[in-house]
């Protein structure tokens, strides 16, 4: 859906499909019936935005083929959606049964990962709206923290030079800009946004910038207005905001049992206490961004080390339905964020993603039983962010005109 920001910029708002399977192009046609259709339907929203995941073999596929790009976009077009955006970040087989730290390879020091990511802004550039001021694909923070050395972030430097060039290559022959966000993530080689300064500053940010995860924001435990003017001081633009938010434990030791319902076995759930604050704003901590007196890789291993509270977790969960207490969610850490972002005269970002990416990882009790209960989440998830951002007084746009 769009809205329009006080300062006159329209605000691409949309959910990430990367909470879906699907990995090839009849896949994806169907789930766009299944689940963005109802969404649309229930939102009254024409159009409706669309995060599109494209795994890489099917990212090839249409980079190659200009008449099955037309074909999406048309597909696309004839149910009242729209794609502004790519998650770039995970590569393949996102809802496999085991993902863990897989989903961060490969990562910048590989051609593949360059491929892949050019592969995307080509096929984007072919269905972006025809009065869209730009596209956007988000991408992983290089890589993950281990291994890394000085030459493996060299030869992530030249891919990242390479990629500015492909960038630049991709606009002069469409006309359609094309930006690429790198998104901090726990764990990774850079995490928070003085990691980000640090690793990228210096690239082209006519063409590279940063994918701002709101729940990874709160997890690095970074006040938002700080870690935003802070990329604006480095001159590293936002070009795209993923909306969501963290699980969140006052008193771990206490909520264990509560927490225990949350281990899974797909994705990784980083954990960080409170110290990480510190690191976060560059502190004496800072230069080791897993140190285990106040971190973990994943939520047993946080559970089983006893770290102490409070606790924030990397688990995305529905924005309009954070857990029951004692448990919370950092939604007061998105709140802060959308206000840094659209309080002023020009919108911070006019591309927003709604990434819950973990509703068939939820616990039991949560979890959507039907199509139809998830395809009513992510609406139900939409109408919260959109509601968020009229408070901050932006405008939804009135329904578009189809044939």
């Amino acid at each position: 859906m769009r809205l329009r920001h006080v300062g006159g910029r329209t605000v691409h708002l949309g959910y990430c499909t990367n909470v879906h399977p699907a990995e090839d192009l009849a896949g994806i046609v169907a789930q766009l019936d299944t689940y963005a259709v109802p969404v649309r339907e229930t939102l009254g929203a024409d159009p409706l935005g669309l995060g599109l995941w494209l795994a890489a073999p099917v990212a090839a596929e249409l980079a190659a083929d200009p008449a099955a790009r037309r074909r999406l976009r048309t597909e696309l077009t004839v149910r009242g959606l729209e794609v502004v955006t790519l998650n770039g970040f995970p590569y393949a087989a996102f809802q496999a049964p085991v993902v863990k730290g897989a989903v961060y390879r490969p990562d910048w020091t590989t051609d593949d990962r360059l491929r892949y990511t050019l592969d995307l802004a080509r096929v984007l550039a072919d269905l972006l709206p025809d009065d869209a001021a730009r596209g956007s694909v988000s991408t992983l923070p290089l890589a993950w923290r281990a291994p890394w050395d000085h030459t493996r972030a060299d030869t992530a430097r030249r891919r990242l030079d390479q990629l500015a060039t492909g960038l630049a290559a991709v606009e002069r022959d469409t006309g359609r800009p094309v930006r690429v966000g790198f998104e901090p993530e726990p764990g990774c080689v850079v995490e928070s946004t003085p990691q980000a300064v640090a690793a990228l500053s210096g690239m082209d940010t006519d063409r590279l910038g940063i994918c701002l995860d709101l729940a990874h924001l709160a997890c690095a435990w970074e006040e938002p207005a700080a870690a935003l003017e802070r990329l604006a001081v480095a001159g590293l633009p936002v070009v795209k905001v993923q909306v969501s938010a963290a699980l969140e434990a006052a008193d771990p030791t206490a909520d264990a049992a509560a927490m225990r319902r949350w281990v899974e076995p797909r994705f990784l759930h980083q954990t960080r206490t409170a110290d990480c604050a510190t690191a976060s704003a560059g502190g004496p901590r800072a230069a080791d961004p897993a140190d285990p007196s106040w971190a973990a890789d994943d939520l047993d291993a946080a559970l089983d080390a006893a770290l102490p509270g409070p606790w924030r977790v990397h688990y995305h969960v529905p924005l309009h339905a954070p857990p029951e207490p004692p448990l919370g969610s950092t939604l007061p850490v998105l709140r802060a964020a959308l206000a840094a972002l659209f309080t002023g005269a020009d919108a911070g970002c006019d591309h927003l993603d709604v990434e819950t990416y973990t509703w068939g990882v939820l616990p039991a009790a949560r979890r959507p039983r039907t199509d139809a209960e998830l395809a009513a989440g992510i609406a139900a998830e939409l109408a919260f962010t959109r509601d968020e951002l009229v408070a901050l007084g932006l405008t939804p746009l009135a329904k578009a005109v189809r044939a």
